[in-house]
């Protein structure tokens, strides 16, 4: 056998160990141009989607309606301007409508509350201390408030928390955090020197079932309860030393959550994937080489007296990735760069192929290579999860302004949608269909409910569960408040031929499930349904 024979099959060898089976999963493209690059996104309970990016990029390719013209002298690339650098993407209409934001929203953050609204916060240049609010209606746009934050947050991060506030931690000079509303403490905003130790970018944060935040930052975390400002644990640092968070930017999620019921604590994991090394941003401005990514995973159970890192492999190495969580509990990568890091003109080897990673499958087959795109998603994408069960992704600036000529990557405007294969036409028979509650229905904590559904073709009652989604707010490869809950499947029961009931119970704690709402699903032998919208209070 040629020496090049057996290189290619000893590749597909390694290559077959990491994924189980062909690639799958479909992709659509929904939007040629949206008029900006979708470097923020969020789902609003009315199945809209807000996407911004930034004020001074000059003229967007989208105007703002009604004659309407923004005015700032602070503006840096252009005082006056009449294109929109905000819209509303509308799931059902596939369509778009341009959104006036009057600050800069350059690498802010946000999350939503617990009415619904999104909360979005800070930015660069005059909306550092701003706070902007957005209802879900048809009609509605953004509301600003000048002085919102007590300090200018820049890269910093959001989570809701379980008494409906918001907290904002960190952002670049800023090693502290505060909340929205506002502290009534004289001050209102309280240092955290872990930043000042580790890096106060875009810092990775998840709730614990405990109520206290997990925030991780370059490749270091602790447990931390922020009502009596005290770090609780130190956890070990991630083994290979290697920076995850902003610019060396990997992603992570907190993984799905589950035995809720249970009397003992609920277990909790975080997952942290790909990410660059720390000589890839100094090679890249000495020599304009550009590093190999990170290809590991590091995964830790959060709540274990003693936690351990476990070190996984990707099929792929991967920066400036997204993680989505999606309904059957399984976290899809998509996105990113093959070598380089996090700012502009700073990656390359665009990463086509999304990855499916596998939680509660057995170590060394958890991953599978997805199909793959043909639009590259680098610096500043985007990608979501949707109610019917896809994926939006968007995005892809990695220059200073808009830029579409001339260049290697230029500005993206298209909006695309993945289809993981669960929505494949050949699952139709397994795929179930919420009769029961209907959607917005309200729920409280520890609630017990019946829901009903149908299912066209056998059901394996022993393949049930009921999962309950967080929509979160994306930016920078790290999908804030994200969350899923798997609720449990218990005392199915048939109605009729095709019509069953069940009996499933609400979390039953806000340090589980902060108030909002949330996207509920059925999920049968891994096909979840369309999700309904709920809201737990």
């Amino acid at each position: 056998m040629a020496l090049s024979s057996i290189l290619c099959f000893s590749f597909f060898l390694i290559l077959n160990s990491l994924t189980s089976v062909a690639p799958q999963g479909q992709w659509d493209l929904l939007q040629r141009s949206i008029g900006i690059s979708a470097m923020h996104m969020q789902l609003l309970n009315n199945d809209r989607v807000v996407i911004f990016d930034r004020t001074d990029f000059g003229p967007s390719n989208i105007s703002l309606p009604d004659g309407k013209c923004r005015n700032d002298n602070n503006d840096e690339a252009l005082k006056h301007d009449c294109t929109a650098h905000s819209v509303e993407y509308n799931i059902h209409t596939n369509s778009i409508r341009p959104l006036m934001v009057l600050t800069d929203t350059w690498c802010s953050s946000g999350a939503v509350s617990a009415t619904g609204v999104l909360i979005q916060t800070g930015g660069d240049n005059d909306g550092g201390r701003v706070v902007r609010l957005f209802k879900p209606c048809s009609t509605c746009d953004w509301q600003e408030i000048p002085n919102g934050l007590i300090q200018k947050r820049w890269y910093a991060t959001n989570h809701i928390l379980p008494d409906g506030r918001v907290i904002v931690i960190g952002g670049r000079l800023q090693n502290n955090y505060e909340f929205y509303p506002k502290s009534t403490s004289t001050n209102g905003v309280y240092s955290l020197p872990f930043l000042t130790q580790t890096s106060n970018l875009y810092p990775f944060v998840h709730l614990n079932v405990d109520g206290n935040l997990f925030i991780f930052a370059n490749n270091q975390a602790i447990l931390f309860n922020y009502n009596t400002n005290s770090v609780m644990k130190t956890f070990p640092v991630i083994p290979d030393h290697q920076r995850r968070t902003y610019p060396f930017t990997g992603s992570s999620v907190l993984l799905p959550l589950k035995n809720l019921q249970q009397s003992s604590s609920v277990e909790a994991e975080v997952l942290i994937c790909g990410g660059a090394p720390l000589e890839s941003k100094q090679e890249t401005a000495k020599s304009g080489r550009f590093i190999k990514a990170l290809n590991t995973c590091g995964r830790i159970r959060i709540t274990d007296p003693n936690p351990i890192w476990t070190i996984e492999t990707m099929p792929l190495a991967r920066v400036m990735g997204d993680m989505a969580l999606l309904p059957n509990g399984q976290v899809l990568i998509i996105n990113g760069a093959g070598r380089g890091f996090g700012e502009w003109e700073s990656g390359r080897d665009p990463v086509f192929h999304p990855v499916l990673y596998r939680p509660d499958y057995p170590n060394g087959s958890r991953f599978q290579m997805l199909n793959p795109s043909s639009i590259p998603r680098m610096y500043h994408s985007t990608a979501i999860l949707l109610r019917d069960g896809r994926v939006l992704v968007g995005g892809s600036n990695p220059h200073q302004y808009y830029n579409f000529t001339g260049v290697l990557f230029p500005t993206e405007l298209s909006l695309e949608a993945f289809s993981p294969v669960y929505l494949d036409s050949k699952f139709s028979t397994l795929r179930p269909t919420i009769i029961a509650p209907a959607s917005y229905t309200k729920l409280s904590y520890g609630q017990r409910f019946v829901l009903k559904f149908s299912v066209s073709g056998s059901v394996k009652k022993n393949m049930i569960e009921v999962t309950m989604v967080a929509p979160s707010f994306t930016t920078h490869s790290f999908s804030m408040s994200q969350r899923l809950l798997v609720l449990g499947g218990s005392n199915v029961i048939a109605v009729t031929n095709s019509s069953y009931a069940m009996a499933v119970t609400t979390p039953k704690s806000s340090f589980l499930a902060p108030p909002g709402y949330y996207l509920l699903f059925l999920v049968h032998q891994d096909i979840p349904s369309e999700g309904i919208w709920v809201q737990i209070q």
